[in-house]
């Protein structure tokens, strides 16, 4: 992408309109980031980025670097027109000073700064400027390089020129504010790295890099005909550059699956000044992944684009199936969910004026977009279908293989649903169930095994903490439809336990334990059977997942006895901090002599005196799992909230997730061998 010369544009400080002051942003930093986190930490990156990627987007730029410096600062640059610099009519002071410190001022409201844009609230440089302790701008326009300083959203001086460039664009350089954010900090370079690919698929011919410079002790200069990562810094370097757009993106996310066409849907096109881009593939798997985009911005609730889309799909394959003969005249049309089996769609959307349903911006609701999708997407995927017919064959195929299995599926579902009412909504009869009707309080503990169950029923607390113990591995469900995956009596069990239903009859609401605690083996079993819980919870309780419901239960490792006192360990460092803890030296911990059943830990006890003298350090038990542990011991160290450790699950990057669980649980071999061969190094497996 040619970048325009800056020196055409009317983008001047005319521009920029002031809406109102920035004072409330300190105050109440969550109404503008979210959170003060780790994801409103990370949303400071994207707010200064998207200015950036909005200089994109309306043809001014086609290069943007993120750089993660020393002391948790991120710089970002792009080679776009460079923010304003003259005096503001409104304001009377410089206009690159009223964009970074005043809230809803922006070239985004009107005039022609920017025909799209995702930043529409004009909050995103003055929020950043406002939460960081050190902030700074240089622009380079104009033939000149100008600079201002702010510290918590305040300057420091006027706007200055330092030099003379021959380059254009802008570079703003920041620091978070420890105040504001108590959490921390520190930037995640992988969720950094997973939201900018996502970004440069989105905007064709960008190009992003990203530069993990924290480690770097040389300072970093702008100097020279350019101030890209390409100035030769021995650091971590990633760039990513999609010609393909939305079609990349396809084939990124069914990397790891086995597609049903060979040909990727693609249409790029405006219509009644709406900007349409939409990519799809069907592949051999039973969920859907719809992601949608307006002015980039992520839309999770869908919106009016996505209606838009779905309206036509289903149109248009039951019109094809009709017309081609595939679907009889008896037989019945295919529902919206039956065409949406297995589909990857990319949807994505720009408008000039942009309207959203809520703060989050998760839902679109402009109505032109409705219309523009459907429009554009009818008239190309009419031609796909009828110019590549035998990919059209196997998409009505798969959407009638999907008809069959819904029936099946429903009279599952009725069934285990019909069966837990006529009992009286009965629960499993391997659950013991707690006395609390409270869900807020309530625990379920999902245990590998009756002898785990057995030591974990013993120790629980009956009043808030139900145990359901598994008897092996359960199904896995990314390979499994609801029907067969509903006939699995484990899987049942757990739909029952829970009393939320599954499928479209879902309610979160309805669901009778606000913590479902996985509590598997520390081996190899245990970490695989912990994997096909997660995936089930992943394919068809993902709402509880981000409701936080979900998590991991930590027992020790070892149990360390020392003069008839218990210490518990839950890794090796911690089992050797114990050891030096105790007074026993650095250099006698390999001598330590581990047991691994409750036998010979009796037995070691007895003998702790002939055992300390022969190896200096005290009897050590390495439990091999939990059915291992006596009720006391797996009360005190994993069910008792004063003192066990928990992790909770979480899903920072969907994407990605869902494509590590297509990976590792689908039915492609070649890439899940790929990933256990260049990662089993780092494995650490208990043999």
């Amino acid at each position: 992408m040619a970048t325009k010369d800056p020196k055409k544009s009317s983008y001047g400080a005319e521009s920029i309109q002031v809406l109102e002051g920035l004072e409330p942003v300190r105050k109440r930093p969550g109404m503008y980031i979210g959170s003060t986190g780790p994801d409103g930490l990370h949303h400071l990156i994207w707010e200064i980025f998207d200015n950036s990627r909005d200089e994109a987007m309306n043809g001014h730029a086609n290069r943007v670097e993120v750089t993660l410096l020393p002391n948790n600062q991120i710089r970002v640059v792009d080679n776009g027109r460079g923010i304003p610099v003259d005096i503001h009519p409104k304001t009377k002071v410089s206009a690159l000073e009223t964009i970074m410190t005043t809230l809803h001022a922006g070239g985004k409201f009107g005039g022609d700064g920017y025909n799209v844009s995702g930043g529409l609230h004009g909050v995103g440089a003055s929020v950043v400027n406002a939460l960081s302790i050190m902030c700074k701008v240089e622009v380079h326009r104009d033939g000149g390089i100008h600079m201002q300083e702010y510290k918590q959203g305040i300057r420091k001086a006027k706007v200055t020129q330092i030099g003379k460039s021959k380059l254009h664009g802008t570079v703003v350089t920041f620091e978070p504010d420890e105040i504001i954010f108590k959490e921390g900090v520190t930037f995640d370079i992988n969720r950094v790295v997973a939201h900018l690919r996502q970004q440069a698929y989105l905007v064709k011919g960008l190009s992003i890099t990203i530069v993990d410079a924290r480690e770097l002790t040389e300072k970093l200069s702008l100097e020279g005909e350019t101030y890209f990562a390409d100035l030769g810094y021995e650091c971590p370097t990633t760039t990513f550059y999609f010609e393909g757009g939305l079609k990349s993106l396809v084939k990124h996310y069914n990397e790891f699956a086995k597609p049903v066409h060979k040909n990727i849907f693609y249409v790029e096109k405006s219509q009644d000044n709406v900007g349409v881009e939409i990519a799809l593939q069907y592949i051999d798997d039973y969920a859907t992944k719809i992601a949608a985009y307006a002015n980039n911005i992520p839309t999770a609730e869908g919106g009016t684009h996505v209606t838009g889309f779905k309206t036509s799909l289903t149109r248009l394959i039951n019109a094809y199936a009709r017309k081609n003969g595939i679907l009889k005249e008896k037989d019945e049309n295919l529902t919206g969910d039956d065409v949406l089996e297995g589909l990857t769609v990319v949807i994505s959307v720009k408008l000039r004026e942009i309207q959203f349903e809520g703060q989050t911006k998760a839902k679109l609701g402009s109505m032109e977009a409705q219309a523009a999708t459907a429009t554009v997407f009818s008239d190309a995927f009419t031609i796909f279908l009828e110019e590549n017919p035998d990919d059209a064959k196997e998409i009505i195929n798969k959407g009638v293989l999907a008809l069959r299995a819904r029936k099946a599926a429903k009279a599952a579902k009725d069934s285990v649903l019909r069966k837990g009412a006529l009992e009286g909504f009965s629960l499993p009869g391997k659950l013991a169930d707690c006395q609390s009707n409270d869900p807020a309080e309530s625990e379920l503990f999902i245990v590998e095994g009756d002898s785990a169950g057995g030591s974990a029923k013993m120790g629980r607390d009956r009043r808030t903490q139900a145990i359901l113990p598994l008897r092996g591995k359960i199904l896995n469900v990314e390979r499994a439809r609801l029907d067969k995956m509903l006939g699995s009596e484990q899987i049942k069990n757990l739909v029952l336990a829970m009393g939320a239903a599954i499928g479209d009859t879902f309610d979160i609401n309805k669901i009778r334990y606000h913590k479902l605690i996985i509590a598997t083996d520390a081996d190899v079993d245990g970490a695989h059977i912990r994997t096909l819980l997660l995936t089930f919870f992943f394919r068809y309780y993902r709402s509880v997942i981000e409701a936080g419901y979900i998590y991991i239960a930590q027992p020790p490792l070892y149990k360390i006895t020392h003069q008839k006192t218990a210490h518990y360990a839950y890794s090796d460092e911690e089992r050797d901090a114990i050891y030096v803890k105790l007074g026993f030296k650095k250099e006698d911990i390999q001598d330590v002599d581990i047991t691994e059943t409750q036998e010979e830990e009796k037995a070691a006890n007895d003998e702790e005196e002939v055992t300390q003298k022969k190896t200096k350090l005290p009897p050590t038990q390495r439990y091999k799992g939990l059915g291992e542990m006596n009720p006391d011991e797996l009360k005190e160290t994993t069910m008792d909230p004063a003192n066990r450790t928990l992790k909770i699950v979480s899903i920072h990057e969907a994407e990605e997730a869902d494509k590590v669980f297509e990976m590792l649980m689908g039915t492609e071999v070649g890439p899940r061998k790929s990933f256990i061969q260049t990662y089993a190094k780092q494995a650490n497996l208990d043999v």
